[in-house]
C-alpha cells in the first residue's frame, strides 16, 4: 500500500502558523509580483475567491471581507516544507518517501500491516501537525492514483485520513469522483471523456483499454486505467533524481529599460542556477540566455522573446565561467529603447561532474574552482539571502519582483524571528 500526505492550503498554513490571530480568518497568497491568487484557505474559498484569479480583479472583494493578503515568501515555505518532509522520513524511513512537490509526498507503506494502516495514517497526521504546526490530509490506497482520490475525501472529513483498502471502498470513491478530478486527466482529456459519456472515475476505470491507448496518450492512458483498478504502475521514485535541464527566470517587478539592470538580472539568475547545478553534482555543456520584451505596437504591448545559446568548450558548474559567457550574450540581446518584462537562463546538456571531458588545449584548475564554489555555497546556505554575491549581479536590484505584502522569514533569519511577549 501507498499513501500521499498533502499539506492543506500550504502557503496559507505557513503564514497562519506565525500569526495565530488569523485562525479561522480568510487568507490568500499571491504569485510572483503579487499577480494572481495561488493559495487560499477554506475561509477564503467560501467567499468565492478563485484560484489563479488576478489580484486586481478581486481586490474589492478582498478588502470588503477583510481578507489577509500575503506575497509569496519562498524562504519560509521552503523551510517549512523541509521540516514536514523530515518528519515523514523519520516516521517511515528515508527510502520510503518521494517528495512530489513542496507540499506533497508519496509514502511507501508496504512494511505496515494492513490492519494498522488507518492508525498509522492518523499517527502521521497528528505527528506532522504537532511537530510542525502544518495541517495535513492523508490518503492511503494500493496505487498513487487511488491515493490522490482518497486524499480528496480526506480534506472533506474531520478525521483527515481516508483508507481505500477494499473493492467496496474503492468503488464508492470512484463513483463519487468526477473524471476531471482524477490525477493524470487533463482539461482536454476530460472534455473528450465527457463527450463519450464518461463522467466519473468509475466510468473511466471501466472503459476499453484499446480506446484509452488511442485517445489518452498511449501507454500513459493504459497505465491510468490500471492504477484505477488497483494495479500499481507508478512506483515511488527516488527524490534525488537528477534534472536534465535547469532554468531560472523571473518577471521583473517593473519594466526594465537599461542594459545595466538587465545584466544584473541575468548575473543573479546565473548564480542561482549554478548553485542548483552544483547541488546535484552536475556540470552544464550548453548555456542559453533569453529576454522577453514588451514594446508598444499597433496591437498594444505585445511580449516577444529573444534568446542566444552557446556551447561551452568544457562543461562546468563554475559561476564565474558562466558569467563570462552570459554577460556578453546579454549585451547582444539588448536593444536600446526596448522595455523588458522578464529575463532568464537555461543550463542544458547536463552530465555528472565526474564525467567531464576536458580540453587538451585549455588550462584548467578544477580543484581550486570546486573548492571556491563550495565555500561560497556553504556560506550562502547558512547565511541565506546571497551573503556572498558576484558584483555583476548588482547591489540594489531595483528590478526584483514586487512583494508588497511579504511576511518575515521567521525560521531562517535571526533578525526576523517571531517575538513572543
Amino acid at each position: 500500500m501507498k499513501a500521499i500526505v498533502d499539506c492543506n492550503s500550504f502557503y496559507c498554513s505557513c503564514e497562519r502558523l506565525f500569526k495565530p490571530e488569523l485562525n479561522d480568518k480568510p487568507i490568500v497568497v499571491l504569485s510572483n509580483n503579487d499577480g494572481c491568487i495561488i493559495s487560499r484557505n477554506t475561509e477564503a474559498k467560501s467567499l468565492g475567491i478563485e484560484m489563479a484569479r488576478p489580484y486586481y480583479q478581486v481586490r474589492d472583494l478582498i478588502q470588503k471581507n477583510n481578507v489577509t493578503v500575503f506575497s509569496s515568501n519562498y524562504n519560509l515555505y521552503g523551510d517549512m516544507s523541509h521540516r514536514v518532509m523530515a518528519v515523514l522520513k523519520l516516521l517511515t524511513g528515508d527510502d520510503k518517501v518521494e517528495v512530489y512537490s513542496v507540499d506533497e509526498s508519496f509514502l511507501d507503506l508496504s512494511h505496515i500491516p494492513t490492519a494498522s494502516l488507518e492508525n498509522f495514517g492518523t499517527e502521521i497526521k497528528a505527528t506532522v501537525e504537532q511537530w510542525t504546526g502544518v495541517p495535513v490530509s492523508v490518503g492511503i490506497a494500493a496505487t498513487k492514483v487511488l491515493c490522490k482520490i482518497a486524499n480528496t475525501f480526506s480534506k472533506k472529513n474531520k478525521k483527515g485520513v481516508t483508507l481505500l483498502d477494499n473493492d467496496e471502498k474503492v468503488t464508492e470513491a470512484l463513483k463519487n469522483t468526477v473524471v476531471e478530478d482524477v490525477w493524470g486527466v487533463g482539461r482536454r482529456s476530460a472534455v473528450k471523456l465527457k463527450a463519450q459519456n464518461i463522467i466519473t472515475a468509475f466510468d473511466l476505470k471501466n472503459i476499453n483499454e484499446e480506446w484509452a491507448r488511442k485517445n489518452l496518450g498511449g501507454v500513459v492512458g493504459v497505465r491510468l486505467l490500471k492504477e484505477l483498478a488497483g494495479i500499481p504502475c507508478i512506483p515511488i521514485n527516488d527524490p534525488l533524481k537528477v534534472k536534465k535541464m535547469i532554468t531560472t527566470s523571473r518577471m521583473f517587478g517593473r519594466k526594465v529599460a537599461t542594459l545595466e539592470e538587465l545584466r544584473e538580472a541575468v548575473a543573479s539568475y546565473i548564480s542561482r542556477a549554478a548553485e542548483k547545478l552544483r547541488r546535484q553534482y552536475c556540470v552544464a555543456g550548453i548555456l542559453k540566455v533569453f529576454v522577453v520584451t514588451a514594446n508598444k505596437n499597433t496591437n498594444g504591448y505585445t511580449p516577444q522573446s529573444f534568446a542566444v545559446e552557446v556551447k561551452l568548450p568544457v562543461s562546468t558548474s563554475d559561476t564565474r565561467i558562466f558569467l563570462q559567457c552570459a554577460l556578453p550574450m546579454t549585451d547582444q540581446l539588448y536593444q536600446p529603447g526596448s522595455l523588458y518584462l522578464k529575463a532568464g537562463i537555461i543550463f542544458s546538456n547536463l552530465i555528472p561532474e565526474k564525467k567531464v571531458q576536458y580540453n587538451l588545449f585549455m588550462e584548467t584548475d578544477t580543484k581550486n574552482q570546486k573548492k571556491l564554489m563550495e565555500k561560497i555555497d556553504n556560506i550562502n546556505f547558512s547565511m541565506r539571502d546571497d551573503a556572498i554575491k558576484f558584483a555583476s549581479s548588482g547591489m540594489l536590484r531595483n528590478w526584483r519582483m514586487r512583494q508588497d505584502f511579504i511576511s518575515h522569514r521567521y525560521t531562517s533569519r535571526w533578525d526576523e524571528l517571531k517575538e513572543v511577549k
